[in-house]
């Protein structure tokens, strides 16, 4: 069930791209509503469980995540919070934007392999939809063949999946579980802010927005 909810958002994403135009500034709001959550279920459910069990230098595994996703948005070019350009990518396979979005959904997809997070799962799935369809958009606009297209779309849905399958599966993985976790929560909070900061035209204050982020937030808040 996990693995299904996980590969279903790549699917929507790229059914909705190929049969509606999407809204620009719809997507920028369900991307705002989609940070927000993120953000809301690290601090509120992920931070406290991690630092909880009073592990050693944990912190330090939090600033690496940060760091590796850093790394890995240099790749992609921001793929990962809403942001990719066809230039960026021009006359040759993006293999580079594969690589980090599929290192990333493996990484995000562990820690569900490690224990049941019904609302980490929840946040991954809304936050897995938007990246979808800018990734759909993106192959849709390029000159890739369609065999790359499927491929492309194939090997991301299944990465995600990929990581709960390999946590769950390596026993001596599970000893590593506050390591893993904290890793993730700098990956998230390093992308969720990103998308709360940057999502805003010429930062400019935007009420709509910042209402959804406050929905995001409540909703959040409320199904912990």
């Amino acid at each position: 069930m996990i693995y299904l909810a996980l590969i279903i958002p790549v699917i929507a994403g790229f059914v909705l791209v190929q049969l509606i135009k999407p809204n620009s500034k719809l997507f920028q709001l369900f991307l705002s509503f989609s940070g927000a959550y993120l953000l809301s279920v690290t601090v509120l459910h992920l931070i406290p469980e991690v630092f909880s069990n009073q592990q050693k230098n944990i912190g330090v595994f939090i600033l690496l995540g940060i760091v590796l996703q850093t790394g890995l948005e240099y790749l992609s070019k921001g793929a990962e919070h809403g942001h990719i350009h066809g230039h960026d990518f021009e006359k040759r396979i993006p293999w580079l934007l594969l690589g980090s979005l599929s290192l990333h959904a493996f990484l995000e997809g562990m820690p569900l392999g490690l224990e049941e997070n019904e609302n980490l799962l929840v946040a991954i799935v809304i936050h897995k939809l938007p990246i979808a369809i800018i990734l759909a958009v993106f192959l849709k606009n390029s000159s890739l063949s369609k065999g790359y297209v499927f491929l492309f779309l194939f090997l991301f849905a299944i990465m995600s999946p990929l990581g709960s399958w390999t946590s769950s599966h390596y026993s001596h993985l599970y000893q590593y579980t506050d390591q893993i976790n904290a890793l993730i929560i700098g990956v998230f909070l390093h992308i969720s802010t990103a998308i709360l900061f940057e999502s805003s035209e010429n930062h400019k204050f935007n009420l709509q927005k910042f209402i959804v982020i406050i929905i995001g937030f409540a909703i959040a808040f409320l199904s912990l």
